[in-house]
């Protein structure tokens, strides 16, 4: 077993961030990460991080545009603690020596980006996240965190009182690819959560292949709930062979989208008459699928992005890898012609939910970045606000993690029992283990110890245990490949939970997840070894899937409004009367619970009055 103060799941932004902060409060720190840290999906990145630095410019103007953006689901309190300190967290950045984008006087360079007031997308040509996440690591090994990288995380070991506010996290269980060891990971502190979004569950979609939703769906079991999976934002320019990701600083330079016919669809058809291009992702999003229904998009599958007009030298020094992308993928010439772009899933605005220091309800457990939801993004999340929450939050969880003093959060978490529940119109059973291994562990979680009569290395040995029993029976046993389920399952999550949602269509995946999860039951692997055994990884990460497919899934179906990324056929209007307010799913013995809490609107100097939005 090893032993440290803090443990930081999942090496991308969030994750090198709060291990920084944590070793500096002076916390015996380690990293433990299925990927090594430059591998982490936060490389692919590529638009920026808003700040407001210039004159002209406010937090409070930032936080506005952000609760606008969110279509007034975000919470107050987490958007203005993003907005306050996203400014010295970029200059800190820049201390340490990141490459921002810099204009002829020296100052770093700030771009438009949708649904912005003011140009405060700070930005490293079109490939912002790869020098943030190179420049964070290089400050992570001067500061001599321990890093296991390549040791999958399996699942947390957490206490199994009956109240998830009762529970203590005491560490995690994992797996070295390196060499099939099973291991337990003890924090003395805390554990924290970073292991980004769950973009595998589509099968068109932006996300790194490592993108499943581990730390996400291992907290659920665990008793955490998950906040608002419904709201899947749809990048709307995606390269349509792929998901590979263009970046929104394509539009933010001036690039012009046009369907088959010409027309830049998004003034001349009134999709956003003021922003144009620039309007929110969600709303381009929509307008780029209508025109393809509508008989206007390209071989009725996408429109044309077109940035030749901004000439070469300005391309090749603020978006080059952009070109790279579009000849290597699509076989276009961004200099010489437009490149094919659609909606691909791209970004989760829920998860775990959190307060803004990244405390969940469970004592111990932490989380920050795409997999956690503090809500900072509420309804759909503006470019240029991911890379920021990663290094304001990241930064918060560790140093709260390692014992500093801080002001206590104004977001509650947990606590259900006060507030609205509701029954799922599902037309199947929802939830229950359908997975593998030992009965009692995965109806837990695989997560829970003893009543509390036994210490805390005994709690991790335990969860130990059960995942060795687990992993015993995946690569002993016969039966189907777990990527039989995994593609029938993406495939149903792109046809019907996509962004336009109809009633019948959210029934027929919750039946497609339903027998996915039944077969799931018979899956097992076919490589038998012990060392760098994807099979076996991959097979508990489709798992993991399953659990959050069906999150976003019943969240869909309950939330019967038109909010921010979240459309529905039955109800295509926002309904502030009664939708104000977050959804919430917590797993109860493999039950899945639905249950409502409150948007936070007031602010620290102000209330958000919710607006109509427009752009």
């Amino acid at each position: 077993m090893y032993e440290h103060d803090v443990i930081v799941v999942g090496a991308g932004g969030a994750g090198l961030r709060a291990a920084i902060a944590a070793k500096n409060e002076g916390a015996d720190v380690a990293i433990v990460s299925k990927v090594h840290p430059v591998r982490s999906h936060t490389g692919a990145a590529e638009g920026g991080i808003n700040a407001a630095l210039r004159e002209g410019d406010s937090w409070e103007d930032h936080a506005y545009d952000t609760m606008k953006g969110s279509d007034y689901l975000g919470d107050a309190p987490a958007i203005e603690t993003l907005c306050k300190n996203s400014p010295n967290e970029v200059i800190q950045l820049e201390h340490w020596g990141m490459a921002f984008s810099r204009e002829e006087d020296g100052r770093v360079s700030q771009r438009p980006f949708g649904g912005l007031s003011f140009p405060r997308t700070t930005y490293a040509g079109a490939e912002t996240g790869h020098q943030l996440l190179h420049t964070m690591y290089e400050q992570l090994v001067k500061s001599g965190v321990q890093v296991y990288d390549e040791w999958h995380v399996l699942n947390l070991a957490v206490t199994d009182e009956e109240r998830p506010e009762d529970r203590t996290c005491h560490g995690v269980v994992a797996y070295d690819v390196q060499t099939g060891e099973i291991s337990g990971f003890r924090a003395r502190n805390g554990v924290i959560l970073a292991t980004g979004g769950p973009g595998q569950a589509f099968d068109h979609t932006t996300n790194a292949v490592s993108c499943t939703g581990d730390g996400q769906a291992m907290a659920y079991r665990a008793g955490v709930p998950l906040e608002d999976m419904e709201f899947i934002q749809f990048h709307p320019t995606s390269l349509p062979s792929t998901g590979v990701l263009i970046s929104e600083g394509v539009r933010g330079e001036g690039g012009i989208l046009y369907n088959a016919e010409g027309e830049r669809f998004m003034f001349e058809h009134g999709y956003a008459n003021n922003d144009g291009e620039l309007a929110s992702r969600d709303v381009v999003s929509r307008a780029e699928l209508t025109e393809v229904n509508e008989g206007r998009g390209i071989d009725d599958e996408y429109v044309h992005l077109d940035m030749r007009h901004l000439g070469e030298e300005r391309i090749l020094d603020r978006l080059e890898n952009i070109l790279h992308l579009a000849e290597d993928f699509e076989g276009v010439d961004g200099l010489k012609e437009p490149m094919p772009v659609k909606p691909g899933q791209h970004y989760a605005m829920g998860g775990i939910e959190t307060n803004e220091n990244g405390e969940t309800c469970v004592n111990g457990l932490y989380a920050a970045g795409e997999c956690a939801c503090a809500s900072v993004h509420g309804a759909n999340r503006l470019g240029g606000n991911a890379l920021p929450e990663l290094i304001v939050f990241g930064k918060r969880a560790g140093k709260h993690a390692a014992g500093a003093e801080m002001e206590p959060a104004k977001i509650e978490t947990g606590q259900r029992g006060e507030y609205e529940t509701a029954e799922i119109d599902s037309p199947v059973a929802l939830g229950e283990p359908g997975s593998f291994g030992d009965a009692d562990a995965v109806a837990d979680g695989g997560t829970v110890a003893e009543g509390g009569s036994v210490d805390e290395t005994s709690i991790v040995e335990r969860a130990v245990e059960a995942e060795r029993r687990n992993i015993d029976e995946l690569l002993s046993s016969e039966g189907i490949h777990h990527s039989e389920v995994r593609s029938d399952l993406q495939q149903s999550m792109t046809r019907y939970v996509n962004v336009f949602r109809e009633e019948e269509g959210l029934k027929q995946a919750l039946r497609d997840i339903r027998e996915a999860r039944d077969r799931y039951k018979d899956v097992a692997v076919s490589d038998p070894s012990r060392t760098f055994n994807t099979d076996l990884l991959q097979t508990i990460e489709t798992r993991n899937l399953l659990d959050l497919a069906e999150a976003i899934t019943i969240g869909a179906l309950a939330r019967e409004e038109f909010r921010g990324a979240h459309w529905r056929a039955e109800a295509p209007e926002r309904k502030d009367d009664e939708w104000l307010k977050h959804t919430m799913l917590s797993w109860n013995d493999g039950t899945p619970e639905l249950w409502y809490r409150p948007v936070m609107l007031e602010g620290e100097d102000k209330t958000y009055e919710p607006k109509t939005r427009s752009y």
